[in-house]
């Protein structure tokens, strides 16, 4: 477990998404230690090693160390791991791995260019912006509209609904909700605003059966200025994911900061029993 210590020294020199304490043990349902400068997670059989150094001074080798370290104490079935750069040794081990970069956004005096604005005056005629502490029905049913049509990936899909259970639980987490004039739920953000050096903007969903032009402009918009009311100086706007999604990201602004480098290790060979267990557990 953290200390108080621990947990105060995290949160103040986090830099990354993955550096959310709340957010990582409600998705992951894990323990969270501090160890050698490293935010792990541990669950049963499984470990999760945050590979980005709170000093931000990551090397190969200091990496390869901690995760030896790790399975030294830990004896792991499974292990998650996300950092800048794989070692080789590990890639060809991977039993499944992704490549992408963590997308920033500045939130003093952002450039909002000439479509943008459109698409903000026009979903201003017909939305109105909340900002809650918790999702409700609305919430549910957006959400199930959203991974059907969308066919999200079984990661993603188990982040999103764990999303009112996290919501619910820390007090740092809130809800962006987009509203159009009959009350109905167009479009939601889920924002975290634990760390210190940043907002962090988990997830969200726009409906098609409610569709309003301009509404995740204006939650982004909003986003922009809570963040400026928390005093965080920029945004973590989540990875790359694809091209429709990085365009949007980058129509405010948003530029690539860090690598971004996934791989999931089996280093023993798991019984069917741990198998499925490790199934659901899969952050």
């Amino acid at each position: 477990m953290l200390t108080a210590q621990e947990e105060a020294y995290i949160l103040e020199r986090g830099y990354i998404p993955e550096h959310c304490i709340r957010l990582m043990t409600h998705v992951s349902g894990g323990e969270p230690f501090l160890i050698d400068d490293h935010f792990i997670c541990h669950k049963d059989n499984w470990i999760i090693l945050i590979g980005y150094p709170l000093k931000d001074n990551f090397t190969l080798d200091n990496f390869e160390a901690v995760l030896s370290k790790l399975r030294e104490k830990f004896h792991p079935d499974y292990i998650s791991l996300v950092a800048p750069k794989m070692p080789s040794s590990l890639v060809a081990a991977c039993r499944e791995s992704q490549s992408d970069a963590y997308f920033t956004l500045e939130t003093q005096k952002p450039i909002i260019r000439s479509p943008v604005k459109r698409n903000l005056r026009k979903a201003r005629q017909n939305l109105r912006v909340e900002l809650s502490g918790s999702m409700q029905h609305g919430h549910q049913e957006l959400m199930h509209e959203f991974a059907v049509r969308s066919r999200l990936t079984e990661r993603v899909e188990r982040l999103l609904f764990k999303m009112p259970e996290f919501v619910a639980g820390a007090n740092k987490a809130f809800v962006l909700n987009a509203r159009d004039k009959a009350d109905k739920l167009t479009a939601f953000y889920v924002v975290d605003l634990e760390a210190k050096g940043f907002s962090n903007y988990i997830i969200g969903c726009h409906s098609k059966k409610y569709y309003t032009v301009g509404a995740s402009d204006l939650l982004l918009f909003e986003l922009i200025n809570l963040s400026q009311e928390y005093q965080k100086p920029f945004i973590h706007l989540g990875l790359g994911v694809n091209a429709g999604i990085r365009r949007f990201k980058e129509k405010w602004g948003a530029v690539p900061t860090r690598r971004y480098e996934m791989c999931e290790l089996a280093p023993k060979k798991p019984s069917i029993l741990n198998a499925f267990r490790a199934f659901g557990k899969i952050h």
